[in-house]
């Protein structure tokens, strides 16, 4: 059976919104246009742009409007920032700063920060051998101290998630209870799109967590990179999210070598 990708955001955004309980940690997406940007910028204070079917944080545009400044509104694409005392002006130079295809405009979590760099999780969520779903590992990504997404591909870095919580949690059982709410909701978050898309072996969740620990679903990757877990110290994660990549048919099955006779 083939493995279901779907790489369109606006269509996986529909689908978790779907089931109410999801919907409650999805930020407010909408399509990108003049009016969907200035009132989520009114709404807000903060959001992020991006395309509809872009991968790896490429495209991804952050916005900004404070009332108090000089030049209030602000956005910055990669390492570039920009600052306008206008929302047309702002407007007319995104049109020119992002990608040519259709964007979403998403309401901005701010992140929690580690040595004053922003981090997020990616969450991966399997079809075990067994038809089940499983959380296989998480990891945290610690975005590069000048840019606004934390992706490896965009030069963040791999962290283990519990040296990042930890201070927001204070202790073990605190972290480990966290560590569950997050795996559960990596499941129901697999449940979910299944409904709706049923082909469905594998996803990748990255997952925001605000200053109340409240956890958003930023995006759902259907093709996630395994191999970011090969940065963690225990080898037995990567080691399980692959054996069950290829009990599903992602990756084959390695031949044993016949012994010489």
């Amino acid at each position: 059976m083939t493995i279901q990708r779907v790489r369109s955001k606006s269509a996986k955004t529909k689908a978790l919104l779907a089931n109410p309980e999801m919907a409650l940690h999805v930020p407010q997406t909408r399509p990108m246009n003049r009016q969907s940007v200035r009132e989520m910028l009114q709404q807000y204070g903060m959001i992020y742009v991006k395309p509809v079917n872009g991968t790896f944080g490429r495209g991804v545009i952050r916005l900004e409007w404070r009332a108090n400044r000089a030049h209030p509104y602000w956005f910055q694409s990669s390492l570039r920032q920009y600052r306008f005392r206008t929302f047309e002006a702002m407007y007319a130079k995104l049109l020119t700063v992002k990608r040519t295809q259709s964007y979403l405009a998403q309401q901005g979590i701010e992140l929690l920060r580690h040595e004053d760099r922003r981090f997020d999780f990616r969450v991966m969520v399997q079809r075990s051998p067994q038809g089940i779903w499983e959380t296989t590992g998480i990891i945290g990504r610690l975005a590069h101290p000048r840019k606004i997404v934390t992706n490896y591909h965009s030069g963040g870095t791999p962290m283990p998630a519990e040296t990042l919580l930890l201070p927001y949690l204070g202790d073990e059982p605190a972290l480990q209870a966290y560590r569950g709410e997050l795996e559960a909701l990596g499941v129901e978050v697999a449940r979910t799109l299944e409904q709706r898309f049923p082909r469905l072996q594998e996803i990748g969740i990255d997952v925001a967590v605000d200053s109340e620990l409240n956890p958003w679903i930023l995006e759902v990757n259907t093709l996630p990179d395994p191999y970011l877990f090969r940065k963690l110290n225990d080898p037995a994660i990567f080691r399980r999210i692959y054996e069950y990549a290829v009990a599903y048919g992602r990756f084959p099955r390695k031949r044993r070598k016949l012994a010489p006779k």
